[in-house]
């Protein structure tokens, strides 16, 4: 049986944004704190998720997305990209507003409305965090990133996306007009020295959040 449910495509979601920008796999601990749900939910839901081939996992061992979880899931991820682009470019919110709303319409959109939204945006391959569109067939466009948090000094390069899981760090970055394609040399750990010759720190809770060419 597949399951269809916004909860069950949340937990998708979270899945593959997980392992997006790094490599290790997710545990059903920290799935459990990313959804904000109780240990036995997750317990519940990836046992439906397993039963239905779209992920794998083993008892207490982390959880890893099928070909087919990964084709659901990039679906999902793309109508929230989608729709957070369409909330900044065309609705006049801020990018850190953006996020719940997404979490809301993307499970009530009709596609044909999606893509409708998809091309009066231009079909844009990336939304206001610099995170990739996937495509419809589930290819995204990503370059090989770093960490703000454990570049070296004197590291040299351009911020490519922010995590939006912390709305305060966006807006704290929207202040110093940092964001995508902004360039940078990191003149110490948590500063950032901009082309126009300003310093700016930033807190290590944005350092966290911050990805750059590696």
């Amino acid at each position: 049986m597949t399951y269809t449910t916004g909860a069950a495509e949340d937990y998708l979601k979270t899945i593959y944004a997980h392992t997006e920008w790094q490599a290790d796999l997710i545990t059903p601990s920290t799935l459990a704190v990313r959804l904000g749900v109780a240990p036995s939910s997750v317990t519940e839901m990836v046992k439906k998720l397993a039963a239905s081939g779209l992920i794998t996992h083993v008892p207490y061992g982390p959880l890893a997305l099928t070909d087919a979880g990964r084709q659901r899931a990039t679906a999902v991820v793309r109508r929230h990209r989608l729709i957070e682009t369409w909330l900044v470019d065309e609705m006049g919110y801020d990018w850190d507003q953006v996020h719940d709303e997404a979490e809301i319409l993307e499970h009530s959109l009709s596609d044909r409305l999606l893509e409708a939204i998809n091309a009066r945006l231009g079909f844009p391959t990336h939304d206001p965090h610099g995170d990739p569109i996937p495509a419809a067939d589930g290819t995204a466009l990503r370059r090989p990133a770093l960490l703000l948090a454990h570049a070296a000094a004197g590291h040299t390069g351009t911020v490519l996306r922010i995590s939006d899981r912390d709305p305060a760090v966006l807006r704290e970055l929207a202040t110093h007009r940092i964001g995508p394609g902004t360039e940078f040399t990191l003149a110490a750990p948590f500063t950032l020295l901009l082309p126009d010759g300003h310093s700016q720190p930033v807190t290590p809770a944005a350092a966290e959040s911050i990805w750059v060419t590696a």
